[in-house]
């Protein structure tokens, strides 16, 4: 998927009124989510986007530039994922909820089933199930 097309996407799916609020939303949520994910894992996501949108995720997994920032993802959940979220986009918990739910549904389609079912592994049940895979899980439980 191109930039441009999951940009587009990500705008009309959290209903932002602009491609700039869009953009900086995904960066928002694409840069939380790397911090959550282990950073092999979340390098294996970057590879799969647009160079453009990678950017933050490697900076993210490898906040000091200088290799790999370790295996150990940070730990938090839906509550902190949000928090950061929403100071990232300048906007409030609320938006940045519908923002990380409308990202991540773009990124599971942006990415190789097998990736996005790590993902979804990777995370805890509360951020799990802003993913479409993980609702989907979450209903057969």
């Amino acid at each position: 998927m191109h930039h441009d097309e999951i940009i587009g996407k990500v705008q009309a799916l959290s209903r932002l009124p602009d491609r700039g609020s869009a953009e900086r939303a995904t960066r928002a949520v694409l840069s939380t989510l790397a911090e959550r994910l282990p950073s092999g894992l979340a390098g294996h996501v970057a590879a799969q986007l647009p160079p453009t949108l990678a950017a933050p995720m490697r900076q993210a997994a490898d906040p000091v530039g200088g290799g790999p920032a370790g295996p150990s993802a940070e730990r938090f959940g839906l509550t902190t994922f949000v928090g950061r979220i929403a100071g990232r986009a300048e906007t409030d918990e609320d938006a940045a909820l519908r923002e990380a739910a409308a990202v991540l549904e773009v990124l599971d389609a942006a990415l190789a089933p097998e990736l996005t079912q790590k993902v979804a592994g990777a995370l805890p049940a509360d951020i799990r199930g802003l993913l479409p895979v993980g609702r989907a899980a979450d209903d057969t439980e």
